[in-house]
């Protein structure tokens, strides 16, 4: 699915991990995910979050996409910050999911994220 994901790619995101309801992925913040502000939009910082939650959610094979989520934002990211999202499953049942996704620089915890997903393939076993 990754290798597919264009927006994400063309972000700059790597993937660094996934499998098992599991995934981690890494973003620079570049000066054109600036803010007037001067920190790092935090549509850039969903979408760092986003891609882990995808890549997690679809480890297990069938088309597997988002039926909702939202964000926290914890700490502001600046320009030439190294971000790693790192999502972990919640829960699994029938079609659906939750997953959750922390975001990081180095130690400091820039957001937390709250996926839900729905299969529309055939479900897991």
């Amino acid at each position: 699915m990754f290798e597919a994901d264009s927006a994400s790619r063309g972000l700059g995101i790597e993937l660094l991990e996934t499998g098992g309801g599991a995934a981690a992925v890494r973003m620079t913040v570049t000066a054109g995910m600036v803010n007037g502000h001067g920190i790092a939009h935090g549509g850039f910082v969903f979408t760092l979050a986003d891609t882990a939650f995808a890549c997690a959610c679809n480890s297990y094979g069938p088309v597997t996409v988002a039926s909702g989520a939202d964000i926290s934002f914890t700490a502001p990211a600046r320009e030439g910050d190294v971000l790693t999202a790192t999502a972990r499953e919640c829960a699994r049942y029938g079609r659906s999911g939750i997953y959750d996704v922390t975001v990081t620089r180095g130690d400091t915890v820039i957001a937390e994220f709250r996926g839900r997903s729905r299969v529309i393939g055939d479900p897991p076993e």
